[in-house]
């Protein structure tokens, strides 16, 4: 576990020191009811990253709390069927403005460096219902399409994937979801969030 927090840790760093070819940064929605936004999202598909190298099928759990930060547990299953998990929080950059927010996660890197070991979770696209978004960063090496569902429509697929193009993001990047009957069953059972 503490290996993957270094990953994290070392990928959002990274991240936010690099900058992408495109000069105007990605649009984000006008406000996130983070209240409604709180609860489980599935990943449908991602650009590659270190951090979830091996991760078959991952989901995101999101509770506000009290101080107006958003709790993050983050959870990876292999393709062997084990689970990894990754715990954090994530507050707005602006206060305020709720479209953009850095994420921590807990681990041995940002309780040493705890101004640095942020990083950026812009909200792209997010639907009346908030049943499907799309999240990226700013030099658009990191995207995630989500659900609240792990499966979708084509129609609504095709819709994510339009919108991250619109955005910049090369889509013909994107790792998807791999579905439950291609998983290899853990004798363990999974963690609860």
């Amino acid at each position: 576990m503490k290996r993957l927090g270094a990953l994290l840790a070392a990928l959002l760093l990274a991240g936010c020191a690099s900058h992408g070819e495109d000069s105007q940064p990605p649009r984000t929605v006008a406000a996130v009811d983070l209240e409604r936004y709180q609860g489980t999202w599935y990943e449908l598909a991602r650009l590659p990253m270190f951090f979830q190298r091996g991760c078959a099928q991952s989901e995101a759990h999101y509770s506000l709390q009290g101080d107006g930060s958003v709790g993050v547990l983050n959870r990876c299953r292999t393709l062997d069927g084990d689970w990894k998990e990754a715990r954090g929080n994530a507050v707005p950059q602006v206060k305020g403005h709720t479209d953009k927010l850095w994420v921590r996660f807990d681990n041995w890197f940002s309780r040493l460096f705890p101004g640095v070991a942020k990083g950026d979770y812009w909200v792209l696209y997010l639907d009346d219902d908030y049943r499907t978004a799309v999240v990226g960063n700013p030099d658009r090496k990191y995207l995630w399409l989500l659900s609240r569902t792990p499966v979708v429509s084509a129609k609504t697929r095709e819709q994510l994937l339009e919108v991250a193009e619109e955005q910049g993001y090369d889509t013909d990047l994107l790792i998807w979801r791999v579905p439950d009957n291609a998983l290899t069953p853990s004798p363990r059972s999974a963690p609860q969030p």
